[in-house]
């Protein structure tokens, strides 16, 4: 049995195994155990018992065989990113569950273009692989040069990200800048007029949706406030410090995802006593990690599993020659209204 072996592989349970590869919680395994069984799952090729799910759900029918490839367009690595390594863990799972295995995890910087012979022939291999496989699924913005590569070795191509990128591909998106324009909506609502801006400010939408809210509640947008990070912890950190030391009269901030506001928790709370005030803070994402900051992290939930299954549906219809017109699926974002966000006085 697939479990028994993945647990041998693991040293853990069977059980644990079933509850980690079926998303039964994330609390059921520590992440490092969930990588492991991960890893272990795609080494194998595991598929569930596709037997016994049927009897549970006898209209499901599922064609066992398919085989796809993951790009990563906009990170280095799963662990630099806790959004986009939930993102993938929800595709995995709902990929298992329809009998697909994941031939091949590409990051986008392996396939772009560099001089060496070397990095030449490794990009070759990468694209054979994709050719290989009978669908690709893209994880986060892709330039065109990007997709023109893999649309040239693979048709049957799907992307999940936060806005329409307005390619000859199907999308799933969940508008950036929708996001970015409901939490400055709250802070709004709760009476702030001083609300600073950490976050991408490059083509990033959620900067726009920031720019916006400010403008059509005909506020001044104060550059004083706006500190551009690359939306890493370190950066945040950094950032942060500097708006504190330098512009310290915000009285809320909206930081342009969870990694970045985890950061400002951590540096209010260390310099409650010099600022003196509460600080509201709110972002987007909604990682595992917002539900155990201190404060709760107030922030926008991005619905990654239901992204994930229709990524996926989306595919299997590709392939199987169900649409050839390009579709787009938006999924609506909504607030998790925790404890950092308070009225203004």
């Amino acid at each position: 049995m697939s479990l028994k072996r993945i647990a041998e592989m693991t040293g853990v349970s069977p059980s644990t195994v079933s509850r980690v590869l079926n998303n039964v919680s994330s609390t059921c395994a520590s992440k490092e155990v969930r990588d492991k069984i991960f890893a272990a799952a795609r080494e194998i090729g595991y598929q569930p018992n596709q037997n016994a799910r049927n009897l549970k759900n006898p209209s499901k029918v599922c064609e066992p065989g398919r085989h796809v490839s993951i790009v990563l367009a906009r990170i280095k690595s799963l662990d630099d990113d806790p959004f986009f390594y939930e993102l993938f863990r929800s595709l995995e799972i709902t990929l298992f569950e329809n009998q697909m295995t994941i031939d091949h995890i590409v990051y986008a910087e392996e396939t772009l273009s560099k001089d060496s012979t070397e990095h030449a022939k490794k990009k070759r291999h990468i694209l054979s692989d994709i050719a290989s496989s009978q669908g690709v699924i893209i994880l986060g913005r892709c330039s065109t040069q990007l997709l023109t590569q893999i649309l040239s070795f693979n048709s049957n191509v799907v992307g999940i990200w936060r806005n329409s990128m307005n390619f000859h591909v199907d999308e799933v998106i969940c508008d950036g800048q929708k996001a970015a324009e409901l939490a400055m909506n709250h802070l709004l609502l709760l009476g702030h007029r001083k609300i600073a801006y950490i976050g991408d400010c490059s083509y990033e939408s959620r900067y726009v949706g920031y720019c916006n809210s400010l403008i059509s509640h005909n506020l001044p947008i104060n550059y004083d406030w706006i500190r551009p990070t690359d939306q890493t912890g370190e950066s945040a950190a950094s950032a942060f410090s500097g708006l504190i030391d330098e512009a310290g009269d915000f009285t809320a901030v909206f930081c342009a995802n969870d990694v970045t506001a985890i950061q400002v928790l951590k540096i209010l709370k260390k310099n409650a006593r010099k600022i003196k005030r509460k600080v509201s803070v709110i972002s987007i994402d909604d990682i595992e990690e917002s539900e155990n900051t201190s404060p709760f992290l107030t922030t926008i939930h991005i619905p990654r599993k239901e992204m994930a299954h229709m990524a996926v549906t989306l595919l299997l219809d590709r392939i199987a020659k169900g649409h050839t017109e390009t579709v787009r699926i938006e999924f609506p974002c909504r607030i998790v209204n925790r404890s950092s966000c308070y009225p203004e006085i």
